[in-house]
């Protein structure tokens, strides 16, 4: 029998071009300047229900104010004294008559205005509340819009998975026809070929799951089509802000805010126990008519007596000041672990930025250039199939890494924008998750193109 003749590879120049899409620096507008995502953002502050509520509850807290600083209503007594119970006496007793008398009690100088201090801090709070929603709302869409366009950049992956192995079965089947290669090689890659077809069932279904997502964030029906016109390697990597961890962040973060408010909210209740030591005067005035007599009248003013100042008053004084002492307390806590977050989170962007940057001018096209190589090394009978399996795991895995990296980039800048205070994730590795589809054990890769029945994580 004569020596295999090899044919050309003419494949392999299209999966240059493909890695050179993959890793080609991204020239479109940044995450928050994107038009789509700028329309699913007004979308979701005009339509979200949470967005209604928050700006409901501020108005509802609006109105706390006017009623605390109110007088307190005043009492109309309508009264009848009669001497001896036969008939009535009025007209013809002087001790009878009838009673009509209006008291209003006056609080203390300065207690109104206290009280409409406490509640107008309590609706600035709700004010902070609702800046905090409105962030949410936000970043929840952000990162919805992101993990879209990662999972329908997956699927994208996938198909060129599956032009690779389309590739490896047909040199496979025209080495074992030639005599030159084992039918175990043909078998496996059918075999793999099969298992993309899984992987591709479960990645389709999570791609409408997180359509549906971010259907019901921008308070859209759930099922309506979701219409992205760019790639998550479209977009730009966020730029490293190292000025914010300098910048008054107690006018940034909605939770600084209202823990600040509620030091100023205490502090007004500790004054506002303080006064209630003073007794709110009732002034008093009424006429009481006797028939054919002439009508008397009364003017008086009344106060309570503080006999139990000292287990009420004094006790409600010292629950205030220890109450303001504790919101003190919490304020700096929190001023310190929003500090905490933000340079957190700067130290992982940083490392994000450096490894997205890595994978285009470097590994995206070592791992191509891996791939091509064993392939046409393979095709002439240099290396074992094991390596074809090796270096298609070796890309998949690479591919789905800078995918995973550039989500996590813009991930890490929308929780920063936000000013979250959940604890930031550990900066992505880039191809050390699952097994791939297609390798055996032979390289790492997404979660969720792991073995069916296996563990897949939410972000691929």
């Amino acid at each position: 029998m004569g020596r295999w003749s090899p044919r050309p590879v003419a494949v392999l120049p299209a999966l240059a071009l493909a890695a050179v899409a993959w890793g080609a620096e991204p020239s479109g507008p940044p995450l928050t300047e994107d038009p789509v995502l700028t329309r699913f953002v007004a979308e979701a502050l005009e339509l979200r229900p949470e967005v209604r509520q928050s700006r409901a509850l501020v108005e509802a807290e609006g109105q706390r104010a006017p009623q605390a600083g109110a007088f307190p209503d005043p009492v109309l007594t309508f009264g009848l004294q009669n001497d001896g119970f036969t008939k009535i006496q009025i007209g013809q007793m002087e001790t009878s008559w009838v009673t009509l008398m209006a008291s209003q009690t006056v609080p203390w100088f300065g207690k109104r205005g206290l009280r409409a201090e406490v509640a107008s801090l309590g609706a600035r709070q709700a004010q902070a509340d609702a800046q905090r929603v409105t962030l949410s709302v936000r970043a929840d869409l952000e990162r919805a819009y992101v993990d879209l366009l990662l999972a329908r950049d997956q699927l994208g992956l996938l198909t060129r998975l599956e032009s690779l192995w389309q590739l490896s079965e047909g040199l496979a089947r025209t080495r074992y026809e030639a005599g030159e290669g084992a039918q175990s090689d043909l078998l496996r890659a059918q075999l793999e070929r099969g298992r993309l077809t899984q992987r591709r069932w479960a990645l389709e279904a999570e791609e409408r799951r997180r359509a549906t997502a971010l259907n019901r964030l921008r308070g859209r029906p759930l099922d309506e089509p979701v219409v992205t016109t760019r790639s998550l390697v479209d977009l730009p990597d966020p730029a490293v802000d190292v000025t914010l961890e300098a910048t008054d962040l107690e006018a940034l973060s909605p939770e600084v805010c209202k823990a600040r408010l509620s030091v100023e909210q205490s502090a007004k209740r500790v004054e506002l126990a303080r006064r209630d030591s003073f007794s709110d005067p009732t002034v008093s005035a009424g006429v009481m008519p006797r028939g054919k007599l002439e009508p008397m009248w009364l003017l008086g003013v009344s106060f309570s007596l503080p006999v139990w100042a000292a287990s009420r008053q004094s006790a409600a004084v010292s629950e205030n000041e220890l109450r303001a002492s504790a919101a003190a307390e919490g304020e700096r806590a929190l001023r310190g672990l929003l500090r905490q977050r933000v340079r957190e989170r700067r130290l992982l962007l940083e490392a994000q930025v450096r490894s997205n940057h890595l994978y285009r001018v470097g590994l995206l096209v070592q791992s191509e250039s891996t791939v091509t190589s064993t392939i046409a090394q393979y095709q002439v009978g240099q290396v074992m199939f094991a390596s074809v399996l090796e270096a298609l795991a070796g890309y998949l895995a690479d591919v789905n890494g800078f995918l995973e990296s550039v989500a996590a980039a813009q991930r890490l800048e929308t929780a920063q924008r936000e000013l979250s205070l959940e604890p930031a994730g550990g900066a992505s590795a880039g191809g050390m998750g699952a097994g791939v589809p297609g390798a055996g054990n032979a390289g790492a890769g997404p979660a969720s193109f792991a073995e069916p029945g296996g563990t897949s994580s939410p972000g691929m």
